[in-house]
């Protein structure tokens, strides 16, 4: 752990949180822990944790800094890393390095780091990853003995005030599942508590847990961030005595949950983070990594254990736990499920025929699949491998007869936000997945803000709904979705829409050159533009042959545009989305997604139109 004897450099960023501007003359006669962390990063989730008990034992004498220094885009916008240092309850100083300049500063090269200053200005120690708690421990202590002898020890460095707790119904919402009886269950993560809401999804039935942050069970049970919630099979249900299995994320366990009481019960895991990079054998016994989702499966509970890049499987009946797909190694790997290569995977769904498991890795913005050897319906994509290596690997565990193959994604830094065929298309951190009656796959993309689509068939991505605060979930059923807006604390439901079909439109005579295409819309009688995010509508425009637009192709959110034409005949190939909300306000009040798209048969010839005006109805 120890380093050469340098000085720190001067911590130096956009902001700070939780403090006023710190310099190293503010913090001379502290100790100082740097932890460069950014907000999707699991590791750097489970090193917060394991930070808080050394605060305590050190409070006054050392000082943490949390260094925020972003890998996807979305984590440098603004009011993004509000919403996740209130998220994660970070109450220590945090500077905003939105443009890396002190991770560069500090040579940094992976997520998490702990850089260790002493109360003088030097740095004396710098290591990488989670598990260095005890270390660390043992460090600080002997530096504070050092220095208090000294006497360049100076108790009563800064500290920062706590962050007001923002009041609502939901606090930062997780995952949604619907219940037999119509209602919905929600993960409610920054309360610690499930709630069930009506099917109006304002109304509040119950809620399950005390909110108090904790591991016990019972009627006044506690949880610490639930994320994944999986409905378990009725007759398996009866027997086992619970009917939800909750993916209790902060406490490293599996929580079972009987609906007719609201009853609690730990079923799998110690509350300890798994440090080994395998694991089976009897599910109490055993320590998980921050399990993230669940899902029935191919008749066992698939799990999405994001803290070591794996997926496990649960079997209530007997009580055991085993790993199923990943080595632990993170990144991309399609193949045999024993050697595949999976990054954080978080979020799981299970196809309508039960023959496939979707699965999302948030690191590698990939959608993945899951199935039994040999029965996949076509071809497996060539996926290169795509590693870090500054990430630990271990061999693989023998678990034989799955298989994975990835559809969306490319690796750990391939991200973005793409629309077209399935091998080039691009998403940015999605934690939400659904599958739809017809197989479609729909995932909340959640760093882009919307809502995409996947269809398997054509091998193709679309997006749905854009201009969302960061999606966490999506149910589809009834002809409606229920998407999860974490970070506004909301449900919202909107029409499903069906599988865009093209329809014809009449051919048009348009001039070369510049042409005005305008796409009407009007909300229908009580309802309003759904504009809360500065969006509501979207444009995009392609032709055949590609090269009859010579200009104002692509994807926008005005419903105008200026098009630029070339002489030639072919066809014009226009999809407009448009959301509408009823015009009364509140967490019931409807939403309406409206799409059309048309293929316009045109010729460019002098003379022609100068306008081309489509309408898309608001009903």
């Amino acid at each position: 752990m120890h380093g050469p004897r340098v000085r720190a450099p001067r911590p130096t960023g956009r902001r700070w949180l939780n403090s006023p501007e710190l310099s190293w003359p503010d913090l001379r006669g502290s100790v100082v822990l740097l932890d460069f962390w950014t907000s999707s990063c699991v590791n750097c989730l489970h090193v917060l944790e394991e930070l808080r008990p050394l605060q305590d034992r050190f409070a006054g004498v050392l000082v943490t800094v949390g260094v925020h220094s972003p890998k996807f885009p979305h984590e440098a916008a603004p009011g993004a890393l509000e919403a996740a240092v209130a998220r994660l309850g970070v109450d220590h100083p945090v500077l905003d390095d939105a443009d890396l300049t002190t991770w560069r500063a500090y040579a940094v090269r992976a997520w998490p780091t702990l850089v260790l200053v002493d109360p003088q200005g030097y740095v004396v120690a710098s290591v990488s990853g989670e598990g260095h708690a005890a270390e660390l421990e043992a460090l600080v202590a002997q530096l504070v003995e050092e220095h208090r002898q000294r006497g360049t020890l100076r108790p009563g460095g800064p500290t920062a005030p706590p962050a007001p707790l923002e009041r609502s119904a939901l606090r930062f919402p997780a995952r949604a599942l619907r219940l037999p009886g119509g209602t919905v269950l929600v993960a409610d993560a920054g309360h610690d508590q499930l709630v069930e809401l009506d099917a109006d999804l304002s109304t509040e039935v119950r809620r399950v847990g005390t909110g108090e942050r904790g591991l016990t069970d019972g009627p006044a049970a506690r949880f610490a961030g639930p994320q994944g919630l999986a409905l378990l099979p009725a007759g398996l249900a009866r027997e086992v005595g619970y009917d939800v299995v909750v993916a209790d994320t902060g406490n490293h366990a599996l929580r079972g949950v009987r609906l007719a009481d609201g009853d609690v019960r730990t079923v799998a895991g110690t509350g300890r983070p798994l440090r080994r990079r395998e694991g089976g054998g009897p599910a109490l016994a055993q320590d998980l990594s921050s399990p993230w989702d669940a899902a029935w499966f191919d008749g066992q509970l698939v799990v999405a254990m994001a803290g070591v890049h794996q997926l496990w499987a649960f079997d209530p009946e007997r009580g055991t736990v085993r790993v199923i797909a990943g080595t632990s190694a993170e990144g991309l790997r399609d193949g045999p499920a024993e050697a595949a290569w999976c990054a954080q995977p978080s979020a799981l769904a299970a196809g309508p025929a039960g023959d496939v498991l979707w699965f999302l890795d948030a690191e590698t913005s990939a959608l993945r699949s899951l199935r039994r050897a040999g029965s996949g319906d076509g071809p497996d994509r060539t996926v290169p491998v795509v590693t870090d290596h500054r990430f630990a690997n271990a061999d693989p565990v023998a678990r034989p007869g799955y298989e994975v193959r990835t559809h969306v994604g490319t690796g750990l830094f391939d991200f973005g936000f793409r629309d077209g065929p399935a091998g080039q298309a691009l998403l940015q951190h999605p934690l939400g997945v659904a599958v739809a009656p017809d197989g479609a796959v729909l995932v909340a993309d959640t760093f882009n803000g919307a809502l995409r689509c996947y269809d398997p068939a054509a091998g193709a991505v679309t997006t749905v709904l854009t201009d969302l605060a960061e999606p966490a979930d999506v149910l589809v059923g009834d002809g409606t979705l229920v998407t999860v807006e974490s970070a506004v604390h909301r449900l919202v439901r909107d029409v499903a829409p069906a599988r865009e079909r093209s329809s014809s439109a009449p051919a048009a005579d348009l001039r070369p050159g510049a042409v005005s295409l305008a796409v009407a819309f009007s909300p229908a009688p009580g309802r309003r533009l759904d504009d809360r995010a500065g969006g509501g509508t979207h444009l995009d425009v392609t032709s055949t042959p590609p090269e009859l637009l010579t200009a104002g192709s692509g994807a926008g959110h005005d419903l105008r545009r200026t098009l630029e034409l070339q002489a030639g005949a072919g066809v014009l190939h226009v999809v407009a989305r448009a959301a509408s909300c009823d015009a009364t306000s509140g967490p019931g009040a409807a939403c309406h997604l409206h799409r059309a798209a048309w293929d316009v048969p045109v010729r460019v010839v002098p003379g022609g139109a100068d306008r081309l005006s489509l309408e898309l109805p608001g009903a």
